[in-house]
C-alpha cells in the first residue's frame, strides 16, 4: 500500500509509533515563531511573576484539551476530522473540515510570509525579492509533508534537539545580561491586557493545532503514549515558546527568538533557528490541511491536496496575511475549541468511549445534536467576557449532553442506529 497515512480510515496497529517518535513530531509542531510573538504581547503587559502564572494556567488548559483529544485519537485510530463524521454527520462534518483546514492554511500563509520578512531584514536583501521568495518557500516547505508522517518524524528528530539547544543558549545569555531573576522581577509592564485576554491569546496560538494534533497522536502505540507526547508538546513545548517570547520582549524588546539571537550576536544560530523553527511547523500545518481536505473531498490523494493547500497558502501570504496575526488568534481561540468539546462529548456520552469501525458505521447526513452544540458553544465563546476557549468547550459539552436527552434528537438521528 502507498504511504498515504490513512487519511480516510483508522491507523492500523502495525503503523503505530512509540513515545519518542510521537513526541518529536508534536514538539516540532509547537516550536513556532507565532507562539513567541504571542508571548511577546504578554511580556509587555504583565510583571514577571504574573507572567509565569498566566503561562502556567494557559498552557495547562491547552495541554489538557489537546491531551484529551489525543487519548480519543490513539484509542480509536481516528483524527479529529474523521471523528467529526460521528459527532456532526457525513455531510455536517464538512463544516469542521472547512474550519480546521482554513485555519491551518492561515498559519501556513503566515509562516511563509514570516520567514521571508525576517530573511530579507536579516540579510539586507532588496525587498523586491520578497515575492519570489514567498513563492519558493511556500512550495518548498510542503515537501516533507508530502512524504507523510515519516518525513515529519525524520525532520523533527534533527530539528527539535537543535532548536532546544539554541533556545537554552539564548535564554541563558539574556538572563545573564539582565542580571538574573532579580533583574527580571524589576521589569515593569508598559501595556495593559486583561487576564482573560492573555489566557485566550496563549490558548489561541495553538488551539487549532491542538485540535488537529490528533493527526499524529492517533499514530501512538497506546493512549498513554499519546497523552504524554501531547502534554510534552502543548504544555511544556508551547509553554517554553510563550516564555521565550515574553522574556525576549522584557530583555531585548524583541519577541522573536531569531531577533533576540541577532541582538545577542548569534547570527549563524539565528539563521539556522529561523529555518528549523518555520520548517517544522509549516510541514505539520500543511499536513493538517491535507488531512482535513481529504475528508472534505472524500479523496485519499493526500499528496495532491497537500500541494494544492500550499499553493493557496502561498497566495494568502502574498496577499498580506503577515499583518493579521492577533485577530487571527482571537478567532481561533473562539471558534475552534467547541469542535473539540463536541468530539469529547460524543465519544464518551453517546459512544461510551468506543467508536464503531468507520467503514461499518451507518451515519446520518447531519448530526443536529453535534451541530447545534457547536453553534451554541461558539456563540457563548464569542460573547463571553471570561476565557472564551474554556467557555466554548464547556457550553458545547453541556449542550450536547442535554440534546442527547431530547426525544426530538433521537428521531433526527434515527438513521445512525439502523
Amino acid at each position: 500500500m502507498e504511504q498515504s497515512d490513512y487519511p480516510l480510515s483508522e491507523v492500523p496497529n502495525a503503523a503505530r509509533k512509540g513515545l519518542l517518535s510521537t513526541s518529536v513530531v508534536l514538539l516540532g509542531f509547537t516550536f513556532f515563531t507565532a507562539t513567541m510573538w504571542a508571548g511577546g504581547s504578554l511580556g509587555k503587559a504583565f510583571s514577571f511573576g504574573e507572567l509565569m502564572g498566566i503561562i502556567l494556567i494557559g498552557n495547562l488548559l491547552l495541554g489538557a484539551y489537546a491531551a484529551t483529544l489525543a487519548y480519543i485519537a490513539a484509542k480509536s485510530g481516528l483524527n479529529s476530522v474523521l471523528m467529526g463524521r460521528f459527532c456532526f454527520g457525513e455531510v455536517g462534518s464538512k463544516l469542521s473540515d472547512f474550519i480546521l483546514g482554513f485555519t491551518q492554511i492561515g498559519w501556513y500563509a503566515w509562516g511563509a510570509a514570516t520567514i521571508v520578512e525576517v530573511l530579507v531584514k536579516t540579510t539586507g536583501l532588496d525587498p523586491a525579492w520578497s515575492t519570489p521568495l514567498i513563492i519558493f518557500f511556500g512550495l518548498a516547505f510542503c515537501i516533507t509533508a508530502m512524504v507523510g508522517y515519516r518525513g515529519l518524524d525524520w525532520l523533527s528528530r534533527i530539528a527539535v534537539p537543535l532548536m532546544m539547544l539554541f533556545i537554552l543558549i539564548s535564554l541563558y545569555t539574556g538572563l545573564t545580561q539582565i542580571g538574573g531573576l532579580g533583574g527580571l522581577m524589576g521589569q515593569s509592564p508598559s501595556e495593559q491586557m486583561s487576564l482573560a485576554s492573555a489566557i485566550t491569546v496563549i490558548i489561541g496560538t495553538f488551539v487549532s493545532g491542538g485540535t488537529q494534533a490528533t493527526n499524529w497522536s492517533r499514530f501512538a502505540r497506546t493512549p498513554k503514549i499519546a497523552v504524554l507526547a501531547t502534554l510534552a508538546a502543548f504544555f511544556i513545548g508551547n509553554g517554553l515558546m510563550v516564555l521565550t517570547g515574553a522574556l525576549g520582549t522584557l530583555i531585548y524588546q524583541q519577541a522573536d527568538i531569531v531577533d533576540v539571537m541577532l541582538a545577542q550576536g548569534f547570527v549563524v544560530l539565528a539563521v539556522l533557528m529561523l529555518f528549523l523553527n518555520i520548517w517544522t511547523t509549516q510541514d505539520n500545518t500543511i499536513y493538517n490541511f491535507a488531512v482535513a481536505g481529504c475528508n472534505l473531498l472524500r479523496t485519499d490523494k493526500r499528496r495532491l491536496v497537500t500541494l494544492g493547500g500550499a499553493a493557496i497558502g502561498t497566495l494568502l501570504a502574498l496577499g498580506g496575511m503577515y499583518n493579521l496575526l492577533i485577530p487571527f488568534l482571537v478567532l481561533l481561540g473562539t471558534f475552534i475549541p467547541p469542535i473539540g468539546g463536541v468530539i469529547m462529548a460524543d465519544f464518551w456520552l453517546k459512544h461510551k468511549g468506543q467508536y464503531p469501525r468507520l467503514a461499518q458505521a451507518q451515519l446520518p447526513a447531519f448530526n443536529w445534536c453535534g451541530l447545534l452544540a457547536y453553534a451554541l458553544g461558539s456563540t457563548a465563546a464569542y460573547f463571553s467576557p471570561l476565557v472564551p476557549p474554556v467557555v466554548g468547550v464547556a457550553v458545547a459539552v453541556t449542550a450536547y449532553a442535554l440534546f442527547l436527552r431530547l426525544p426530538l434528537t433521537d428521531a433526527s438521528l434515527a438513521l445512525e442506529d439502523r
